[in-house]
């Protein structure tokens, strides 16, 4: 079983080319250039080097939300396009458990975070214990002060991950004291991670049609929350 996998939901984008068990290709890419501009040139070249057709792909996964709302777009937009000209079904990942999978091995919980601006995260929280991941709460939308309420409560090394996994820890160390930062290398969100959830999604029949692949945003847009403000402002 082959799959594209596809990252735009932060500053970096990345995309990989995997099989069970192995990845073929991969490639990233964390620069001010926009995802719009690089994300295709990426995949072209993916395939290229490889030797590989669209057509040879089983399934196309993506990192759906929560993140950038640009970003979100432009990889849901993409993934969209490429399965619909091709018939190929698509995997909807969540970015924060993808996240996850860049602590498989270990024996910890992962706390995965991205700015979600407004002084709030995306998080959530899974516990990891070899190749198994466990998943402890929905993807959801909170300031950091209602995090560290909640890991005051867990037990057990704590993981950071994410692209507000830095800033998180710095506010949170002082009173969390089993909280870690991952290192650079397993911190970031990457297509490979995003992969291998796919596959596990793959194995328990969760597809979804190029039609029904949508992005998952948890918030509203700055731009319709501050319409939505002035139209109740209004009323």
């Amino acid at each position: 079983m082959k799959i594209l996998a596809v990252d735009t939901t932060a500053k970096a984008a990345s995309v990989c080319l995997a099989q069970e068990e192995k990845i073929i290709g991969s490639f990233f890419i964390d620069t001010a250039l926009t995802h719009s501009r690089t994300l295709m040139p990426m995949i072209e070249a993916l395939f290229s080097n490889t030797e590989t057709k669209p057509e040879e792909l089983n399934a196309i996964a993506v990192n759906a939300g929560p993140g950038s709302f640009t970003g979100v777009r432009i990889g849901v937009a993409a993934v969209k396009g490429l399965a619909f000209a091709h018939s190929i079904p698509c995997v909807s990942v969540s970015t924060l458990e993808s996240m996850a999978y860049n602590c498989l091995g270990g024996d910890c919980v992962v706390c995965a975070v991205m700015d979600a601006r407004c002084s709030q995260v995306y998080n959530a929280i899974f516990r990891v214990k070899g190749d198994k991941i466990e998943r402890l709460c929905d993807d959801r939308a909170l300031a950091l002060t209602d995090l560290k309420e909640e890991l005051l409560r867990i037990d057990g090394n704590i993981v950071l991950v994410g692209d507000g996994a830095t800033v998180s820890y710095d506010y949170l160390k002082a009173d969390v004291p089993n909280l870690t930062l991952a290192p650079i290398n397993s911190r970031i969100q990457t297509a490979v991670s995003t992969a291998m959830a796919a596959f596990d999604s793959l194995k328990r029949g969760e597809t979804v049609t190029a039609a029904e692949l949508m992005p998952v945003y948890l918030r509203l847009p700055q731009a319709q929350r501050e319409l939505n403000k002035r139209l109740s402002g209004k009323s």
